[in-house]
């Protein structure tokens, strides 16, 4: 399309300035007003942009930010004291001489890093690798899930023995890991993987081994988990069959004890059974002994207590014999018949001739009754 100037026919395109700018003019479209900075207007608009974009680039080149969660170690390249700076940068900014120092950052919080097979969406925000491959005691290849966690403790210490980045993990601790594991839990046979009490043992002692490699670059680790183990898929039937048959000699053996223990018992129940009769026989026996005793003791009692009254019977009636026959006894059965005739209100009695009685004759009386001959 022919362009005409200001004057000539309209194009899309129009002379009139923006800012200094052509616009476009589209048949159809509205027409745009006409802004025309005032007379000087676009000088201090250009100092404003120059002051942003020089602050912006003295922002980037002079100043490093040191996150809240990292160690800041500066590296002079050039000057007097060139080399690894010894000083710690903590959070904030801090200055940095473009092409002169350059500041290095690494972590300060808990890092981990895994060893998987199967990662999941959280695996993939740490650094891992495949699942350790150890060789057990006895021969045979287990896959391991592992997690490492640590913290870098001296950052000065780490830069200066493996390098800056991420070379704490690609030169300090991916080397050192499985070498350690494989030397810890490869002590460790088939089946005692499934040993959670002794697994830990040795995952205790790859702990304390993998502190020991990395304490020299400035790495601290925190835990070693292991979390999963895997063999084949054939060994894993071989493994679970013997599990069966060892559970099944196990319950064997426990129903055998069980049997042992329950033979055990029924000899101490029928031992205490018999002990109970033997004692309850004794009781009985001892209880007809002692009342045996006690009546043998009540017939002897009564026994010497009859003999003792008929003795002292037999003695009452010798002495009364004794005392019948003594100087007395005449007058004593006189006295007796007289007793006799107190009951008497009369008697009639032949007073004359050879069985005639006087009552005042006492001499013939006694006589009479054959008293005193």
């Amino acid at each position: 399309m022919e362009d005409k100037g200001n004057g000539g026919s309209k194009g899309p395109f129009q002379d009139t300035p923006i800012f200094g700018r052509k616009r476009l003019n589209i048949p159809g479209l509205p027409k745009l007003p006409d802004f025309k900075l005032p007379i000087g207007g676009q000088k201090p608009m250009a100092l404003v942009v120059a002051i942003l974009v020089i602050t912006a680039m003295a922002y980037n080149l002079l100043l490093a930010y040191v996150g809240p969660a990292e160690y800041g170690i500066k590296q002079v390249k050039i000057g007097i004291n060139r080399g690894i700076q010894e000083k710690v940068y903590t959070t904030g900014l801090h200055l940095v001489l473009p092409g002169m120092e350059v500041m290095h950052t690494f972590p300060r919080n808990l890092q981990v890093f895994e060893l998987n097979n199967f990662p999941t969406q959280y695996t993939r925000l740490n650094r891992y690798e495949k699942a350790a491959y150890i060789q057990t005691s006895d021969g045979f290849f287990v896959s391991v899930d592992v997690a490492i966690l640590y913290k870098i403790v001296d950052p000065y210490l780490l830069i200066t023995t493996v390098g800056p980045g991420r070379a704490f993990e690609d030169g300090g601790l991916i080397p050192k890991a499985e070498p350690v594991l494989k030397e810890s839990l490869g002590e460790l046979s088939t089946e005692e993987f499934y040993n959670s009490p002794l697994r830990v043992e040795k995952t205790m002692k790859a702990k304390e081994m993998l502190t020991k490699e990395l304490k020299p670059y400035g790495i601290q680790v925190e835990e070693v988990l292991v979390r999963y183990f895997t063999y084949s898929e054939e060994i894993q039937k071989n493994i679970e069959a013997k599990k069966l048959q060892d559970q099944l000699v196990f319950k064997n053996q426990a129903e055998r004890r069980a049997a042992e223990e329950g033979a055990k018992l029924q000899k101490v129940v029928s031992e205490g059974e018999a002990f109970i009769q033997v004692k309850l026989q004794e009781g009985e026996a001892y209880q007809v002994t002692r009342l045996a005793e006690r009546d043998l003791y009540v017939r002897t009692k009564h026994a010497n207590g009859d003999l003792l009254v008929k003795l002292a019977d037999a003695k009452k009636t010798e002495l009364k014999n004794a005392a019948l026959r003594g100087a007395g006894s005449e007058r004593l059965v006189g006295l007796k018949m007289a007793e006799v005739y107190e009951g008497l209100e009369a008697i009639i009695l032949s007073s004359d001739g050879p069985g005639g009685v006087n009552p005042l004759d006492l001499e013939r009386t006694l006589q009479m009754f054959e008293v005193r001959k």
